[in-house]
């Protein structure tokens, strides 16, 4: 008999299709009880994806940014919650691989790969809400070691988090401007929520409030001091808009594919005429959209890995494009669909079709990190590009 297979043998369809199944068994529930979907995430850690992007030195799976944004799509088709926190700690993992100081990687990377390190990202704060490039709280220097006093107001799965990466002002800085990121350990800080999480989607992303304090040894700081705009024109913001974008479109993409199932099911077929042509030009309009966003999606994958500059105005038009096309096309669909298929299947939270907790999930799409604020810098990106050039 041949050894059983390990799980450093399994492929990525393997791990996703059993972190999908413990996902789907919990989802409902995590979401009317706006619980974090603890369950997922042990599932995350044991097929070791929570390594997906750690290089295979430090005993990760040494996996690419397209394979992050497959696994996320896949992900968002199961519960969208748990799609946005695996694309949220891919990105903060990238942030470590690429720019954390060396002794900093040897000391995490190989935990994220075990499924011991989950990461959350601390970015939001009071006033200013997710704008990256600015913080109000400083950090201290004292002695080889930084003192970490942060309050955000929005913390994903910040409960459950192993580590944290915080933008937090550089010790020192003039400006608010001069934002550092660095790392930290559950144990090196104490934690206290506030608040209660009882949001209209993404109920399962527990994003509750957290004041962070504690210290941490100098080279835990992310890249240079103060310069973290860098780490998020690289980082932060591609492999945010890529996954997050990955993620709706996979959740979208679940809720037409179980649109058309019940359509093409015995049921379906006694209910709904099928030759109808308002339901099949919906269905159409539905179909375009998530066609729209995959080719915009791989696109822009294209671009981000192709080594080019991404500073170039054109490719943060594309970019920002991805964001705000997907946020707003996703969410079109599923409104769509529950337009074709009515009341029963479409507004009932007991429906196998689930559109109802899919709009409320993509909802939140156009608010994280505002589309409205990525106008404003589109408008001034495109006023830079007078040729009207493309990625």
């Amino acid at each position: 008999m041949s050894p059983a297979p390990t799980a450093a043998s399994l492929d990525l369809t393997t791990r996703l299709a059993e972190v999908a199944e413990v996902t789907a068994q919990h989802a409902r529930r995590t979401d009317r009880a706006a619980e974090f979907p603890v369950d997922a995430l042990a599932a995350l850690r044991r097929t070791g994806l929570l390594g997906l992007l750690v290089p295979a030195e430090y005993g990760g799976l040494g996996g690419t940014v397209g394979d992050m944004v497959a696994a996320a799509q896949t992900l968002g088709r199961s519960d969208m919650s748990v799609g946005m926190i695996f694309a949220m700690h891919c990105q903060q993992t990238e942030a470590l691989v690429r720019h954390g100081h060396e002794r900093l990687r040897k000391e995490v990377l190989p935990r994220i790969a075990a499924g011991e390190n989950y990461l959350a990202s601390v970015t939001t704060e009071a006033g200013k809400g997710g704008h990256l490039l600015s913080a109000q709280a400083q950090l201290t220097a004292d002695e080889g070691h930084l003192t970490i006093d942060r309050h955000a107001p929005i913390v994903t799965g910040g409960a459950h988090a192993d580590g944290f990466l915080l933008t937090m002002r550089s010790p020192g800085a003039a400006t608010e401007h001069q934002v550092s990121l660095v790392y930290a350990h559950r144990h090196q800080l104490d934690l206290t929520a506030s608040g209660d999480w009882q949001p209209m989607g993404m109920r399962a992303s527990h994003s509750v409030a957290l004041r962070l304090t504690g210290s941490v040894p100098e080279h835990h700081i992310v890249g240079e001091p103060g310069q973290f705009h860098e780490i998020a024109a690289k980082v932060f913001g591609p492999l945010a808009h890529l996954g997050w974008s990955a993620v709706w479109l996979g959740t979208a993409a679940g809720a037409l594919s179980r649109v058309l199932r019940l359509l093409r099911s015995p049921g379906g077929r006694e209910r709904f005429d099928l030759s109808s042509e308002l339901l099949l030009t919906r269905i159409s309009r539905a179909r375009r959209r998530l066609d729209a966003v995959h080719a915009l999606l791989q696109e822009t994958l294209r671009t981000v890995t192709s080594g080019a500059d991404l500073s170039v105005p054109a490719r943060q038009l594309q970019l920002n494009a991805l964001k705000i096309t997907a946020s707003e096309e996703c969410a079109a669909a599923v409104d769509d669909l529950i337009t074709a298929v009515g009341l029963r299947h479409g507004y009932l939270q007991d429906s196998p079709t689930r559109l109802e907790r899919a709009l409320r999930d993509l909802r939140s799409a156009p608010l994280n990190y505002s589309n409205d604020r990525l106008h404003l810098a589109d408008g001034r990106l495109a006023l830079r590009d007078q040729g009207v050039s493309f990625a």
